[in-house]
């Protein structure tokens, strides 16, 4: 009997290990929000990562958070050290690329829990009293991810934190 257990959890383990080999190689999650402000009010709270930090979700998470900023004041080459909790991890988020009340692209580098390297968007869309922002995260999948993302769902849990967070940034923004 005991065999036959054995013998079922192997064929389950390399089946779900097999499936994953099936899921994309990469990901994205995306939000969008409308803000009730311009582009060139809300840009600032984006561009600059000191006040990006006031309402980014993540820097909430972890009381004792350490972080360290480096580089441009703001713009591109801003960037941001950060160590915190298990839930916040390590690693380090630098603008890329920046185009004034539009676009601003962020380098997102991880060291913990899990190494990994994506990229951030947000997108202002004036639509005339309302600016759209868009929140995005995307890159690549690893194998071991596959395998976390057939028991995570990761659209649901870093989607909550960039409504979380966009939620703060209108709240920011509206004033």
């Amino acid at each position: 009997m005991l065999k036959i257990i054995a013998i079922i959890v192997v064929v389950l383990v390399a089946a779900v290990l097999l499936f994953a080999t099936t899921r994309p190689d990469t990901f994205r999650v995306q939000r969008t929000s409308s803000i009730q402000a311009p582009p060139d009010k809300i840009f600032p709270l984006i561009n600059d990562l000191h006040r990006f930090n006031t309402w980014n979700p993540y820097e909430k998470r972890d009381p004792n958070l350490k972080g360290s900023y480096s580089g441009a004041a703001s713009g591109k080459g801003a960037a941001y050290a950060f160590e915190g909790n298990r839930d916040v991890g390590k690693g380090s988020l630098e603008i890329s690329e920046s185009s004034p009340s539009s676009r601003v692209v962020m380098q997102l580098r991880m060291t913990e829990p899990m190494a990994a390297s994506n990229e951030i968007e947000f997108i202002l869309e004036p639509k005339g009293e309302v600016t759209n922002v868009t929140w995005s995260m995307h890159g690549q999948v690893p194998y071991l991810g596959k395998v976390i993302q057939l028991f995570f769902d990761m659209d649901r849990m870093v989607g909550g934190d960039f409504e979380a967070g966009l939620a703060s940034l209108k709240a920011v923004a509206e004033r």
